[in-house]
């Protein structure tokens, strides 16, 4: 289905579904695959260890599982863990004939030795890749600031915890700082503080145990709804077989600045910690 006219498109992509998508698209398809010698069209793309060492550290490591923890994805390996952060405008893709087709942005190239592949391409040239040992050297080189997994490994009364602790902090720069909880973007936030009828300025303090509860599962269903529908395209994101998201369709406030929300206001934009920011002025008082 095609996008909807949006007047404004965002690539701060992809968040928590898109990665989430990806991870669920790609373990069937590379589980048991066994690495051949990558190819670095852009070393600098690597980000730990070094480019010769992971080239050297990937050829022969065999794919036993995907995980993901906010936005990173993991693929666990028979012996270390490759990671990757798609950030902005980064694409994960997965050919069955190990050729990318014609990708001008393509970074990196993962081959396995039964001919198939993954490709790695990125506009914007923001994403990164590491290859760690173990889970001690992930967490001490790359999950360093990243918290806990705001979908799989926070509950409700770890929420209400954390929220108690960021008492002053406004709730959408609260959302996005990775180190609270893991996996909110701007396009996620925007939907979930629209769901439950917050400001995005409006200080975590001022929450009641209610408002609390009631933000911690706006927060779970738009995220599943984000992964029902394949995570949200713009522009950039594609899936691990090249294909859109759907999530767009079903937006409520984000990228709809003079649209009118249900309630028949005009949606507004504002900067809210440094994000462009879309609300409804009168369901989000």
């Amino acid at each position: 289905m095609p996008c909807p006219p949006f007047k404004e498109w965002s690539c701060k992509l992809p968040e928590l579904p898109e990665v989430e998508t990806i991870r669920r698209e790609l373990e069937p398809l590379i589980r048991g695959k066994t690495f051949a010698e990558p190819t670095l069209h852009m070393p600098s793309t690597i980000a730990y260890p070094s480019p010769e060492e992971f080239t050297a550290g990937l050829e022969g490591r065999t794919v036993k599982a995907l995980a993901r923890r906010g936005k990173y994805l993991f693929i666990d390996l028979d012996l270390g863990i490759l990671t990757v952060h798609l950030r902005m405008t980064g694409n994960l893709l997965f050919s069955e004939t190990g050729m990318p087709g014609e990708n001008r942005f393509l970074r990196v190239t993962l081959p396995f030795i039964d001919g198939t592949a993954l490709h790695y391409s990125d506009m914007r040239r923001f994403g990164r890749l590491w290859l760690t040992a173990d889970q001690q050297e992930l967490e001490q080189v790359v999950l360093k600031k990243v918290g806990p997994d705001i979908l799989n490994d926070v509950s409700l009364a770890e929420f209400l915890e954390l929220l108690g602790k960021r008492q002053k902090a406004k709730l959408k720069a609260l959302l996005l700082d990775q180190n609270f909880v893991a996996g909110m973007g701007n396009i996620y936030t925007d939907e979930c503080l629209y769901r439950c009828g917050l400001h995005p300025e409006r200080a975590a303090g001022t929450l009641d145990r209610d408002k609390g509860e009631e933000l911690y599962q706006a927060i779970q269903d738009v995220l599943a709804d984000g992964i029902k529908y394949g995570g949200t395209t713009f522009r950039d994101y594609r899936n691990a077989s090249g294909a859109l998201g759907e999530f767009q369709e079903k937006l409520g406030v984000y990228g709809r600045k003079d649209d009118l929300c249900s309630c028949g206001t005009p949606i507004e934009k504002k900067v809210v910690a440094g994000r462009g920011t879309y609300y409804c002025p009168n369901c989000q008082k």
